[in-house]
């Protein structure tokens, strides 16, 4: 089909030529990553990420990179490659898809499906693929038993007991009887049990060293699981309890393995947290200018015209909007960087578009690229997720998992 729509004064736009047009060698337009605004992930940071946080635990200890949510916006597949090139030895995903997706692309490591799976159909997929189901209640338990006895090969499971989450999970006290009953089923390895941590960031009592109440109080509950469950005479597989910021909290919540989201990716949970952990952000988010323009003072810049200039101004308009996953809420909050310097964003950022006063920068030129999160190069940590999301009254994980697929993921390590 051609890529042209023929015009007539009758017609302004006719339906396509329906004639079949051979375009192996005409070139594509508009598909340059870099026309508009993308995403720079740099794989190095990750692997680093991984091997500085392995520094930081027991030789034994191993490390799950949590890949969800697309690698948290930085794209799974690339990550989990990245990761396990630095040392992690298994991956967290939160549905069945993401799973699918990383053992279509090749990945072999062991994968932990964290949310529940509740339709045969759906725990079918998971054991044809070697995935392993979270489970919370006897109900799938006995769903997995009856699809890995007919398929005669055992299906690995963990057990989640809820110890103060309150979200998924059996209840604690109700964990080693389900232990129990999971270690009776022929078909079933119950290969883990483990636990959330509701409170891991909270502020630390600097001069006792201890932990917050809950996260104390959650440690208590699920020791007490674990020792009733050896005491029963079962093998109780891999603990898990920490996520990113108990592994950064203190090593009496690492057990066997942590589970490592958001620092994976460069960032800590809280600012009282990993600091002598050199983590570096694996994330560049940037724009080109797609037009310049003089304006006067007292001209109104963008929907409901929030900005007015106050000066004679230079305007850039730049190709990234909300639909990019710029939040709205940062207009007028914030700045991009271009060369060293943090020029404003002004007026309401719009969909595709937003405007940056570019007045101080005389030196920016149509087409330039602006940087509107990280820096400008891998020795920069420049603007940080926790800036927009100071601003924007939320936090630093909804900001990176926001970036829309329309951006593009390329590499910045080839």
């Amino acid at each position: 089909m051609s890529d042209r729509l023929s015009q007539s004064p009758g017609h302004p736009l006719a339906p396509p030529d329906p004639t079949p047009t051979d375009r192996s060698h005409q070139p594509e337009l508009g598909t340059h990553p870099r026309q508009r605004a993308w995403v720079e992930v740099s794989g190095a940071a990750i692997s680093a990420n991984v091997r500085a946080l392995r520094r930081s635990m027991a030789p034994d200890c191993q490390l799950m990179a949590v890949v969800k949510a697309d690698g948290y916006g930085h794209g799974a597949v690339p990550v989990a490659r990245a990761a396990a090139a630095g040392g992690a030895s298994c991956f967290g995903v939160a549905t069945l898809g993401e799973g699918l997706e990383l053992r279509q692309a090749g990945v072999q490591e062991p994968v932990l499906v964290l949310g529940n799976l509740i339709q045969p159909e759906e725990l079918r997929n998971c054991l044809q693929a070697q995935l392993m189901p979270t489970i919370s209640t006897m109900r799938e338990a006995l769903l997995c038993q009856n699809l890995a006895s007919g398929s005669g090969r055992p299906m690995a499971v963990h057990l989640k007991v809820d110890t103060g989450m309150t979200r998924l999970g059996a209840d604690w006290q109700e964990g080693p009887r389900l232990a129990q009953a999971i270690s009776n089923l022929d078909s079933i390895q119950l290969a883990g049990i483990y636990s959330h941590l509701a409170h891991a960031d909270a502020p630390m009592d600097m001069e006792l060293n201890t932990q917050d109440d809950l996260s104390r109080l959650q440690l208590q509950r699920y020791e007490s699981v674990l020792a009733e469950v050896q005491n029963q005479g079962l093998a109780v597989g891999c603990r898990h309890l920490a996520n990113s910021a108990g592994t950064l909290r203190h090593p009496s919540l690492h057990f066997d393995l942590v589970r490592v989201g958001l620092a994976l990716y460069g960032h800590r949970p809280a600012s009282h947290l990993g600091s002598g952990i050199g983590l570096r952000p694996a994330m560049r988010v940037r724009a080109r200018v797609s037009l310049l323009r003089e304006v006067p003072a007292g001209v109104g810049v963008s929907y409901g015209h929030r900005f007015i200039t106050q000066r004679p101004s230079r305007l850039a308009v730049v190709g990234i909007g909300y639909a990019d996953g710029v939040p709205r809420l940062l207009s007028g909050r914030l700045k991009v960087l271009h060369r060293g310097r943090l020029l404003p964003q002004v007026g309401a950022i719009t969909m595709d578009q937003m405007v940056i006063d570019v007045t101080d920068a005389p030196d920016l030129e149509l087409g330039a690229t602006v940087t509107l999160l990280g820096g400008e190069n891998d020795l920069d940590p420049g603007i940080s997720p926790e800036t927009w999301s100071d601003a924007c009254g939320t936090i630093p994980w909804e900001i990176l998992c926001g970036f829309k697929h329309r951006l593009p993921r390329l590499g910045t390590d080839s």
